[in-house]
C-alpha cells in the first residue's frame, strides 16, 4: 500500500504529462479491436450530466437551470459501445449546445471515419450544427413518459459506468481539470478489466 501523498503526486503528474490519455488511447484501440471493430469509430453519441460541487470548487461553477443544479457540467462523446472517445468537464451554466465545440475539439483527427453524432433535443439549432465537426443527429423523445431512446441510452449507460467509481458520484473536486483526470482513471480502469476479461496479454 502506498502512502496517500505518493499515489497523489503520480496522479497529478500522469494528468498533466498527458500519460493518462496517453494510457486510455492505447487501451481504447485494444477494447475495439477485442470487439471487432476498427480503430476508428463512424458513430458517436454526446451528452452531458450536471453534478453539484462541493464548497472547495474553484472556477468553472455554474447554475443549470433546466436540471436546477448548481456545480458543474460533464460533457462526453462516446462510441458505440459506451467507450469514451473525449471528455471535457466545464461549467454547469454552459448550454449543451455551446458545449459542444469544446468536447468535439481534434475528434475528427483522432477518429477520421467518424460519420454521424447522435444527440438529443439540447443540441438541435445552429450553433450546434456549426460547432459540430459532423451531422448531428437529433433523437428526441415522441411521447411522455419514460421510453428508451434508440441509441441515446448508450451514453446514459457510461455515465452509470462512470458514476460507479466514489470519486466521480459528485463532484467534490476543486479543479475541474481534476474531474477530466479522473473521469479518464475510470474508464481504464473499464478497459483494464475488459481486456482481461478476453485474456489478452
Amino acid at each position: 500500500m502506498f502512502p496517500s501523498s505518493t499515489v497523489h503526486y503520480y496522479f497529478k503528474r500522469f494528468s498533466c504529462d498527458g500519460t493518462l490519455k496517453r494510457a486510455h488511447e492505447a487501451l481504447y484501440q485494444q477494447t475495439r479491436q477485442l470487439e471487432g471493430r476498427e480503430d476508428s469509430p463512424t458513430f458517436a453519441i454526446i451528452d452531458s450530466q450536471s453534478a453539484k460541487t462541493g464548497p472547495d470548487a474553484r472556477g468553472d461553477v455554474g447554475y443549470d437551470a433546466g436540471k436546477k443544479v448548481k456545480g458543474r457540467k460533464r460533457h462526453i462523446l462516446v462510441d458505440i459501445l459506451g467507450l469514451v472517445l473525449n471528455s471535457k468537464v466545464h461549467s454547469a451554466g454552459i448550454q449543451d449546445r455551446d458545449g459542444l465545440a469544446s468536447v468535439c475539439q481534434k475528434v475528427t483527427s483522432r477518429f477520421p471515419f467518424l460519420e454521424v453524432i447522435c444527440a438529443d433535443g439540447g443540441y438541435q439549432g445552429k450553433i450546434a450544427a456549426k460547432a459540430s465537426p459532423r451531422p448531428l443527429q437529433i433523437v428526441k423523445p415522441n411521447q411522455k413518459g419514460f421510453q428508451v431512446l434508440p441509441k441515446r441510452w448508450i451514453v446514459e449507460r457510461t455515465f452509470a459506468w462512470l458514476g460507479i467509481n466514489r470519486r466521480l458520484s459528485k463532484d467534490l473536486e476543486r479543479y475541474a481539470k481534476t474531474t477530466e483526470a479522473l473521469m479518464n482513471v475510470a474508464m481504464i480502469k473499464l478497459m483494464v478489466r475488459r481486456i482481461a476479461r478476453y485474456g489478452y496479454s
